[in-house]
């Protein structure tokens, strides 16, 4: 078989053969999470999750979380920089750790 008879539909096939994503992702869509990376720490609801990526909406840079435990347990940071309505992507290869939260902090603080 050569590459340029193939039909459309086998083409499709043959994308999808390279392009599959693992479904054994340890993050939930929709969810929030905080997510610490190795120069800052974000929060937001997770919308997808590509090999590459992790995409959020509903973003905060979060500046300084007071005492790391309660912050996360009570989702109350020392001071929280919004990002602008609309998506914000992390690339997965800065993460160092993760973990879920009810809710992401929205206002300025």
């Amino acid at each position: 078989m050569k590459l340029d008879d193939l039909t459309i539909g086998e083409a499709k096939k043959l994308s999808a053969l390279f392009n599959q994503q693992s479904d054994d992702s340890v993050y939930e869509i929709g969810q929030y999470y905080l997510i610490r990376t190795v120069t800052m720490i974000d929060t937001g609801k997770i919308v997808r999750v590509t090999p590459q990526e992790i995409v959020l909406e509903e973003a905060a840079w979060i500046a300084d979380t007071g005492r790391f435990a309660d912050a996360v347990k009570a989702v109350k940071f020392n001071e929280v920089e919004p990002f602008p309505d609309g998506e914000v992507i992390i690339g997965r290869g800065s993460i160092i750790d993760a973990c879920k939260i009810s809710s992401s902090p929205r206002s300025q603080k």
